[in-house]
């Protein structure tokens, strides 16, 4: 961490790529992350998230293209000359320093002599000032977590840079820590960069997402946005379960319409990420919980003007706050549907005759020349 007193300002990527040989972990990519925001690089492993990162943090050369933070060109700068500091997955806190001189560290280093002030202020922000005696193997991994945030943030940089830093957390410490450091975030105001390869992670934290894949970013905005309209099948699968079911085009004006599963489905124009002219091939999109299962008996109670598409339930996962269905169809084999346990029908069993209903406005449409599989985690992949 430097001295320099340099403030303010965004991460600005234009043209950043990084090359090994051959191989391409990043293509050229332009990326603006706002100051004093929460923005997220997801993706899975081997995505080229951690590299870019990396280059930000000058602990990796770019093979083209600059970063500036703010009016300031800091490619050729060296890791401790710019003005960012990085948490990695492993805290690396010192064993034989108590906690309060772990978070002292940087600023001892660069010879500040009056530090006390300054670490207790850190230790109320992350909420462990009843710690400060206590050696790093005294406290759970949150707790060891927070002291390295603390640790990286007492030096004022102008970024932090987050590398998968709850990926040692067990699950329900790692929901508590998510909404930890989106308060810290919010109080202290400076820019967080946090690679994840968890989705979940991804969008309870950040204020912008950016979906890797292969070296590229794939899609960019809100959590929201990235998952109500995803432009890519790598986005709607990676980000969440999305029913994918091809047809073709049989009407595109103001609302684009697909044969596809033996009927019509509809789509608002402005959710198709794809050229829509008639007698093209779409994707029709729809996410699961967006889906109402109908026993077939009761199909004539449906409302007019919803999606609709027929099927049998061929299985039926009970997981407490919903049940989670598979559909077997003219529209497809697997079609899954989430149902809150709210009044649970029990004729909806595997074998049932159903109707899948949904409103019009929740459908997406996208390009059915992708790979309609890209971006769904394998056993592999979560291994």
């Amino acid at each position: 961490m430097t001295t320099d007193t340099h403030t303010g300002g965004d991460v600005r990527l234009t043209g950043i790529s990084k090359t090994y040989g051959s191989f391409t972990a990043v293509h050229p990519l332009d990326l603006t992350v706002p100051q004093g925001s929460f923005f997220a690089l997801l993706g899975a492993s081997g995505c080229g998230k951690t590299t870019t990162l990396r280059m930000i943090a000058g602990l990796e050369d770019p093979t083209t293209g600059t970063i500036h933070l703010g009016d300031r060109d800091v490619t050729d700068l060296p890791p401790h000359k710019r003005p960012v500091n990085t948490v990695f997955q492993s805290y690396a806190l010192f064993p034989h320093l108590d906690i309060a001189e772990n978070i002292a560290f940087g600023l001892r280093r660069r010879g500040v002599k009056s530090v006390k002030r300054q670490v207790d202020e850190m230790l109320e922000l992350v909420q462990l000032g009843d710690k400060a005696r206590h050696r790093p193997h005294q406290l759970s991994g949150g707790q060891q977590q927070r002291v390295a945030v603390a640790r990286a943030l007492i030096n004022h940089p102008q970024v932090l840079l987050l590398d998968e830093p709850l990926g040692a957390l067990d699950l329900k410490l790692r929901r508590q820590m998510q909404l930890e450091l989106k308060r810290i975030q919010t109080e202290v105001g400076i820019t967080f960069v946090h690679v994840t390869h968890d989705q979940e992670e991804a969008m309870t934290m950040a204020d912008t997402v950016a979906v890797m894949n292969a070296g590229r970013v794939e899609q960019l905005g809100a959590p929201a946005d990235l998952y109500d309209n995803p432009r890519s099948t790598f986005v709607a699968n990676f980000l969440g379960t999305s029913n994918l079911i091809e047809g073709e085009v049989v009407e595109a004006a103001g609302e684009v319409t697909v044969a596809a599963g033996g009927g019509k489905l509809r789509m608002p124009a402005d959710r198709c990420a794809a050229a829509t002219a008639t007698g093209g091939r779409l994707l029709v999109g729809i996410r699961p919980e967006k889906i109402t299962l109908a026993h077939a008996d009761d199909a004539d109670a449906i409302p007019a003007g919803r999606n609709k598409v027929t099927g049998r339930i061929s299985d039926a996962s009970f997981i407490g706050v919903s049940t989670q269905y598979v559909v077997d169809g003219p529209a497809g084999t697997g079609l899954q549907v989430y149902e809150q346990n709210i009044e649970r029908d029990t004729r909806l069993v595997p074998g049932a005759p159903v109707v899948l209903h949904w409103n019009v406005e929740h459908t997406f449409g996208l390009d059915a020349a992708q790979d309609r599989a890209a971006g769904v985690e394998t056993v592999e992949d979560a291994a």
